[in-house]
């Protein structure tokens, strides 16, 4: 038998992993705090400024309401809302505008039928299930020997290391958008949308590294269930 926190081949395969998430969650929360102290020159709150770039863009069927819980800022596709975190929503920072703008070209994704943004929103329910499914069907066919169900929990589990794949691409895509825009629009100058692109560069380093530990996750599967590297290590 084994357990997550007592196996040392998963200690060693997902310490750099998860080094790489506290160093990413790090820099997100220290870069946002850094600039969070610094207004911008157009006076705009976080919300004001996702609006006015949508606007600029010709996207006026957009909702923007706020959200609960620090940088639990995202779009919804299936609402066409866009829900800001009270640190970005009334905040006039350059932190604030940077992740809204981020968020704002989520739903210009979306407007423009962005296919990777397509893909991931249909890709949620069975990411859902391998999330949540993967880990205890894994460890019921290991304690009751059955490869078939060990198998179908490195299936499952690969689903979500799919769903982190086509993640990348669509936050990128985002912020790639986000900094363009929020200069084109008049939202920032371009000195301050250096600084306001610095927050969505390291918040972008986090969706490396869930998708990293994902990744390293699936590989320990597959070697527990003998897939890789010859037989199956009880």
């Amino acid at each position: 038998m084994f357990g997550w926190m007592f196996d040392p081949l998963y200690l060693a395969m997902l310490l750099p992993a998860m080094v790489l998430a506290g160093i990413a969650s790090f820099w997100t929360r220290s870069t946002f705090g850094k600039y969070a102290r610094r207004a911008a020159s157009s006076g705009l709150t976080g919300a004001q400024a996702a609006e006015y770039l949508l606007q600029s863009q010709g996207v006026d069927d957009v909702a923007i309401k706020p959200a609960r819980g620090f940088l639990s800022d995202h779009y919804d596709p299936t609402s066409r809302t866009l829900r800001l975190s009270p640190a970005v929503y009334q905040s006039r920072s350059l932190s604030a505008i940077g992740v809204a703008c981020h968020e704002a070209g989520h739903a210009l994704q979306h407007a423009r039928r962005y296919l990777p943004l397509g893909l991931r929103t249909a890709f949620v329910p069975a990411a859902q299930i391998g999330s949540s499914g993967s880990y205890i069907i894994f460890i019921l066919g290991f304690l009751l020997r059955s490869v078939a169900m060990m198998k179908l929990g490195v299936l499952l589990f690969a689903l979500v290391v799919v769903f982190s794949l086509i993640t990348l691409p669509v936050e990128w895509n985002a912020t790639a958008r986000a900094k363009r825009l929020m200069v084109q629009a008049g939202i920032v100058t371009p000195a301050e949308q250096r600084e306001a692109g610095a927050v969505l560069n390291a918040a972008f380093l986090t969706y490396v590294a869930s998708a990293f530990t994902a990744i390293m996750t699936l590989l320990y599967y597959m070697l527990r269930a003998g897939l890789l590297g010859g037989g199956r290590d009880d």
